[in-house]
């Protein structure tokens, strides 16, 4: 297959208001291109909508009906991204006639990764039928269902794509790349055949949680208020036993694994050193666990924009933390890169998971197509 240009969506589990669309010239394997990117806000009140879908999901857990709220969230985001695409598409001087295919994450609302007997379940909001219809374009969406119904964790899906990464920046066993989103997650790939990808814990959902629920906005910008502060280290030593920490890939989480009340009955400042430190340190225990420790990690995602989150995963995960940017690529288009990706894989029926990443019991094949 010859490389197309495809568009791939993602909004973060943190809801920071904005959609990640970005475009991407692939064959599903190599990277021939990066197109535009743009941040596109959500119209007023999808944000809220969202929000109130998360904590509803939470609630519901899986068990009977869907909140009603689902379906209104789901239409309003799906048109607000369609919306994003067409734009980002006519600003290029484009056509959507020229996409090959979009690749629609969707917003998750709830994911429990499977335990013994039990297999997972994961809910991404998002119609890829509606946005079909909306654009012309062939879309591929729900990526993660597939994995998850084979037993998989349905999660982390970006390996794929950060080994393409690793591979053209010439990376070996001793770089692996770190997204901090609402979750942490890490991919390894020894620059032959092995890939390893597992989520790490948390990384900017407890602390955006927390300022938030503190009244003081909706995120430790640039780690201000971290920097400002102590870590309660006997707290963050309790914390460190959970575990998750140590338990073998591949593994999961929900953006609710772990949230904000692990900082309860600390000052804010000290609250907000104390969880950015456990999410620090969450990655130390997570590089530990890799086939090869790695020396250097590629930074992607928001969290990378917190000096002082950057700085404690040096210091407590004794590792050397770089920005994607600094190679060249655009750190917070990495996840919606991803899923245009995933998409043009999905069409030419490759796999986007595997054993050693989501616990997949083969490499597997996943995504709908619609269109």
């Amino acid at each position: 297959m010859n490389p197309i240009w495809a568009v791939g969506l993602m909004t973060g589990t943190v809801l920071d208001g904005n959609i990640d669309v970005a475009m991407l010239r692939t064959d599903g394997e190599r990277i021939e291109e990066f197109g535009p990117y743009a941040l596109a806000p959500y119209p007023p009140g999808i944000t809220e909508m969202l929000r109130k879908a998360q904590q509803e999901a939470l609630a519901w857990n899986f068990d009977g009906p869907e909140p009603a709220i689902f379906a209104t969230a789901e239409e309003a985001l799906t048109r607000a991204q369609s919306a994003a695409v067409s734009a980002l598409v006519e600003d290029s001087g484009m056509a959507m006639a020229d996409i090959g295919v979009v690749g629609f994450h969707g917003q998750t609302v709830l994911h429990r990764p499977p335990t013994a007997g039990r297999t997972g379940d994961t809910r991404q909001l998002g119609d890829g039928a509606l946005m079909h219809e909306l654009l012309g374009a062939t879309v591929v969406w729900d990526f993660r269902t597939a994995d998850i119904r084979a037993g998989g964790q349905g999660a982390p899906l970006a390996a794929a794509y950060h080994a393409a990464l690793l591979g053209a920046s010439g990376a070996d066993g001793n770089t692996a790349i770190l997204n901090l989103g609402g979750v942490g997650n890490i991919s390894w790939w020894d620059g032959a055949t092995d890939i390893v990808a597992f989520d790490t814990g948390p990384a900017n959902a407890p602390i955006n949680d927390f300022v938030r629920a503190r009244g003081l906005g909706e995120m430790d910008r640039n780690g201000a208020l971290a920097a400002s502060g102590t870590v309660d280290e006997e707290r963050l030593a309790r914390l460190l036993d959970h575990p998750y920490l140590v338990a073998p890939y591949p593994k999961s989480l929900d953006r609710f694994s772990f949230t904000a009340a692990m900082a309860d009955g600390l000052s804010d400042a000290d609250g907000a050193a104390t969880l950015t430190a456990f999410t620090a340190a969450a990655v130390g225990k997570a590089l530990d666990l890799l086939p090869v420790r790695p020396t250097r990690l590629f930074v992607s995602g928001g969290g990378r924009h917190n000096p002082t989150l950057m700085a404690m995963i040096e210091q407590r995960a004794g590792v050397e933390a770089v920005s994607a940017d600094t190679l060249g690529w655009r750190g917070d288009a990495v996840e919606a890169e991803c899923f245009a990706f995933l998409a043009v894989r999905t069409l030419r029926g490759l796999p986007i998971s595997f054993p050693s990443t989501t616990g997949a019991p083969r490499p597997l094949q996943g995504g709908r197509i619609a269109g």
